[in-house]
């Protein structure tokens, strides 16, 4: 059965330890990120941004999949469905499909109106016993003039949206999404112990995770950092042995072209790499 992440979080938090959110995107990466945490005691969340919600066949869809998966596969771990970057309508639509978190990404909007769809989206979170994580726009990454390539959140905006009762909060530290420039001057620690000061025991989620390098995470965990999202990663890998696979020819060696084999080698490296990410952030064992 699917949970809130709220108590896997908070538990996260005080143990000095984060969570994978692993986006997935078909069958092949939800039935891999399931085994994964359940082989390794870990528990997960699984994010679906809108556009892979869309591409799945739509959030009904991806519920019953993950239920369904859970259920047949005898996942036991703890696991959150959790719409990731999430829209005021699509957060609402998510929650009354059967999703256990949603994010609503209200950044966009002046502080205001971010604060009074994030209420909102909060009301109707509370009722469904789902968590919600909010995120807190940017103030840009120009300072003597070095551009950081990242964003970076201001804190008391994130202590305001922070005491509305959500319960996980991104808020941008130099951190980006996709694959990290050369020019990328790493994360701001000051920033991030700040808004640590300023909202206490929340858990705090770093979006962006992939290409930060290890130290960095793991400082960023011990700040308070306690769910961290994982999705270029899984890609890269995914593609990468699906390319070894055909480039080797194998899709023309008997029935090397059934799809159960074609994807087979993908589905593998993102085992390996969701089990990699695990280690790394502490959750092995923890479930």
């Amino acid at each position: 059965m699917l949970v809130s992440a709220k108590e896997m979080l908070i538990k996260a938090k005080a143990g000095k330890y984060a969570i994978g959110h692993i986006n997935i995107n078909n069958l092949e990466w939800a039935k891999a990120t399931l085994l994964t945490a359940q082989e390794n005691n870990s528990p997960v969340i699984l994010g679906v941004s809108e556009g892979a919600g869309k591409y799945m066949g739509g959030y009904k869809t991806v519920v019953g999949m993950v239920n369904g998966l859970m259920d047949e596969l005898n996942i036991t771990v703890p696991v959150a469905l959790h719409l990731d970057h999430g829209t005021y309508e699509g957060a609402i639509e998510c929650l009354e499909k059967g999703f256990s978190s949603v994010m609503f990404d209200g950044s966009h909007y002046p502080i205001e109106e971010n604060i009074e769809k994030t209420k909102d989206i909060i009301r109707r979170a509370k009722a469904l016993g789902a968590s919600v994580e909010a995120e807190v726009g940017a103030i840009g990454g120009e300072e003597d003039g070095v551009i950081g390539g990242g964003e970076v959140a201001d804190p008391e905006e994130c202590q305001r949206i922070a005491e509305l009762g959500v319960d996980m909060l991104a808020a941008g530290i130099g951190n980006i999404h996709g694959v990290y420039p050369p020019t990328w001057t790493g994360l701001n620690f000051e920033v991030l112990a700040e808004i640590q000061k300023r909202t206490g025991t929340m858990p705090l989620v770093l979006h962006g995770g992939t290409g930060i390098p290890d130290d960095m995470i793991k400082k960023a965990i011990s700040l308070g950092v306690s769910k961290i999202n994982v999705n270029t990663e899984c890609q890269l890998v995914f593609a990468e042995a699906t390319r070894k696979y055909i480039e080797e020819g194998k899709d023309l060696q008997g029935k090397g072209y059934d799809p159960r084999k074609l994807l087979k080698p993908g589905y593998e490296a993102i085992k390996e790499k969701v089990k990699e990410k695990m280690i790394l952030f502490g959750s092995v064992n923890k479930a």
